[in-house]
């Protein structure tokens, strides 16, 4: 009790002596400087695991603890998830745009740490997926938190989650620019000043504090050569090959998404995942953890070290052989990021896409060398990284400014923007979601950045749902009729049988000329008067489907419907309030 006094004491101290625009500045400097600490620490987990692990490998021949490591770590970040956590927290992304869209902004407690150990175990063992959409849910989650501890509203309290989102992308990547973008892009329904200056907070914040604990050095260093305009085709030719491998990306990784989610029993997942994930990394290695240490190879121009570790070492110096491995790295990638996270890992879509990007511009490089033509790998490989990433997140400037921060490859942002934007023109012709958005948008849960559609995604068809309507009975006669709307102020009166399943609907207008003759009162009764309604809602439908009905019915009320039994009406008048009510919320209007 004295715990809570003290915590109703501090509440109130801080609204009579600190504005709220101060504090918001004060929670964003706060969330940024949490969120880095846990970038770090995940950051730091992942690469010891890996060295202790894989330290006395030999280069030149296959190793066997392939096919060992990836299991052992698949099983016991299921076991961690299972029996510690309790929860489903794969999909990082994706569980903060539906806290955004479906929960209020409100992200679960053991979301702070969880995800920092379970991705820390399933990528130090081998799990061929990133850490930063994990450590994205974790500054998410330190952002809700914080906000609900502070008794923040709805509209602040989803601002920050995006400075938690902003802050942990800025500290894994030390990117402030990137972790802006792409809350921006991928995260915000509506977004402004107020808004903006948070979110550089904490990622500046969030930067300086992983510039710190980790040093200022760049996560790609190079020397990349001077953009020249006759290489303008080539980049173009490389952001439409990047939009087909991120459509073939998205495609894939969703259809062994679904594999998995039919497999009931996690023992049934563990197994399929486990043993296709060591095989892949088996037969080839590159695809073993987030695979940074490949694209640092490939920018050095080593592309040979892609065959240590290998049953095909000896095959380094054929570069038909290197492009062909090359190119089943590139397909096979999504079966081993999906096996990773459908078997119980955890992990997200960052590093697969840089790692995969690169990959992509150093074939192009490669093939295109066969024919006399001669590029800069080093520029090709930045560019198809942004190329992949603008293409599987539908997020361009987050690709574009990833890629040159990572790199400090600020003098090639015209290939970088060129490679982008085709990737992501190319991708949306066939795919306008990304893959995190997918899951949502096939289940009409989606929050988007057009803001009719995003409001009536957060309407609830059976929040609105009317039940005052008087039904009445089929065999009920006219006179009846009048009787119970002389009380009732509604015009449809909804025909219930004794079973409560739905028969039609009487509409005054429909009944006017008739019911003021008594002398019809007892002729004619609900069976003969009814009619259909121009329109069935159901009571699962979205908002969406449900604003569409109305849109072809020219309806101002439809009956809802569960199955054949009648659960009320939804009007558009209660729509539109609520409708008003959610914008409100979420705009300065």
């Amino acid at each position: 009790m004295i715990g809570s006094n003290t915590y109703n004491r501090l509440l109130a101290w801080r609204e009579r002596n600190i504005p709220i625009q101060r504090f918001i500045i004060f929670l964003s400097l706060l969330v940024g400087i949490s969120t880095a600490l846990a970038a770090c620490l995940l950051k730091w987990a992942i690469h010891a695991i890996q060295h202790l692990l894989t330290t006395n490998f030999t280069f030149y021949s296959e190793n066997w603890l392939y096919l060992l490591y990836p299991i052992i770590g698949i099983i016991l970040a299921s076991l961690f998830v299972r029996y510690v956590v309790r929860d489903d927290i794969s999909h990082g992304v994706t569980k903060i745009l539906y806290a955004i869209s479906q929960r209020k902004s409100i992200i679960k407690l053991h979301n702070m740490w969880s995800s920092v150990v379970a991705s820390s175990i399933t990528i130090g063992f081998g799990g061929s997926v990133g850490a930063e959409s994990p450590v994205v849910l974790t500054g998410a989650a330190i952002g809700s938190n914080l906000g609900r501890a502070f008794k923040m509203d709805q509209k602040t309290l989803m601002l920050m989650v995006g400075c938690g989102a902003a802050g942990a992308i800025s500290g894994i990547f030390k990117a402030p620019i990137t972790g802006v973008a792409f809350t921006l892009e991928v995260l915000m329904l509506d977004m402004t000043f107020y808004s903006v200056v948070p979110l550089l907070i904490s990622s500046v914040t969030a930067t300086a504090v992983s510039y710190f604990l980790m040093g200022d050095e760049l996560m790609f260093p190079l020397q990349s050569e001077a953009f020249a305009l006759d290489r303008i085709p080539y980049y173009v030719l490389l952001g439409i090959l990047c939009g087909f491998v991120s459509l073939y990306f998205t495609r894939g990784m969703n259809w062994m998404e679904g594999i998995f989610r039919k497999l009931e029993k996690p023992w049934k997942k563990i197994l399929l995942g486990g043993i296709l994930l060591s095989l892949l990394i088996f037969l080839l290695p590159p695809l073993y953890g987030e695979g940074y240490d490949s694209i640092n190879s490939l920018l050095n121009l080593d592309y040979t070290r892609l065959l240590e570790n290998s049953l095909f070492y000896e095959y380094r110096y054929n570069v038909y052989f290197v492009i062909g491995y090359f190119v089943l790295i590139v397909l096979l990638k999504i079966f081993a990021s999906a096996a990773t996270n459908g078997a119980g890992g955890t992990g997200g879509l960052f590093a697969p896409s840089l790692f995969v990007g690169c990959i992509t511009g150093y074939i192009l490089v490669l093939l295109l060398q066969q024919i006399g033509v001669e590029l800069p790998a080093q520029n090709f490989a930045l560019a198809g990284m942004a190329g992949l990433m603008s293409g599987i997140m539908h997020a361009p400037l987050t690709g574009i400014f990833l890629t040159a921060e990572l790199s400090g490859g600020y003098d090639l942002f015209m290939p970088l923007m060129i490679v982008s934007v085709f990737s992501f023109i190319t991708i949306y012709i066939f795919e306008p979601h990304s893959l995190y958005a997918m899951r949502l948008a096939q289940k009409g849960e989606l929050v988007t950045h057009h803001k009719d559609k995003a409001v009536l995604s957060l309407l609830k068809t059976e929040n609105l749902i009317e039940t005052d309507m008087r039904p009445i009975a089929p065999e009920a006669m006219l006179g009846d009729l009048v009787k119970i709307m002389s009380v009732c102020n509604r015009n449809v009166f909804p025909v219930i049988d004794k079973d409560g399943i739905y028969l039609g609907e009487i509409r005054v207008e429909e009944v006017r000329n008739i019911m003021f003759r008594p002398e019809l009162y007892q002729r004619f009764n609900m069976q003969k008067l009814m009619v259909s309604p121009r329109e069935r809602v159901d009571v699962n439908d979205s908002m969406e489907v449900v604003m569409k009905k109305f849109e072809q019915s020219n309806a101002w009320n439809l009956p809802v419907l569960d199955g054949k039994k009648y659960v009320g009406y939804v009007s558009k008048s209660k729509i539109f309030s609520a409708y008003r009510s959610v914008l409100v919320e979420f705009s300065d209007e």
